[in-house]
């Protein structure tokens, strides 16, 4: 797989990544912080969630996807201090991407410390719930 900007994003895409990541994602990644009580490490592969067509969604599409079932997850695992603590612990980075496989929550994984939320980020938008549960229920079966 590539990691070309050029080849996965036109100029309206490109724009609406770097808009999202720029304006959007400094708020999500502070509430995700304050969640799990501590910085979280989280690598964002921006050119694999920019898809061709969709640039005027991303602002829904990637909380939707990425970001609001972290958040909220990390949020009922650390809603006291030993959650907090298990989550600083256990968690030693949170990977965001697309490889273009996976389209549920089958491509949420957990292993050695890094959480991967691997989605395609216009599929399947809504079921923010279903992705929310999977992270809970991964990490809260590790830490």
């Amino acid at each position: 797989m590539t990691d070309n900007l050029e080849i996965r994003m036109g100029l309206a895409e490109r724009r609406s990544a770097e808009r999202f990541k720029n304006e959007d994602y400094p708020g999500w990644k502070s509430q995700i912080d304050e969640a799990a009580g501590f910085e979280v490490p989280i690598e964002v592969e921006w050119s694999e969630l920019a898809v061709p067509d969709y640039a005027d969604r991303y602002a829904e599409y990637f909380p939707q996807v990425y970001f609001q079932p972290l958040l909220t997850a990390f949020g009922e695992i650390g809603a006291d201090d030993m959650g907090k603590e298990a989550l600083r612990e256990g968690v030693s980075k949170v990977v965001v991407r697309n490889t273009d496989e996976y389209f549920s929550e089958s491509g949420i994984t957990f292993a050695d410390g890094v959480l991967t939320i691997d989605h395609k980020s216009d599929t399947n938008t809504h079921h923010v719930e279903e992705r929310t549960k999977r992270i809970q229920q991964l990490l809260e079966a590790a830490l």
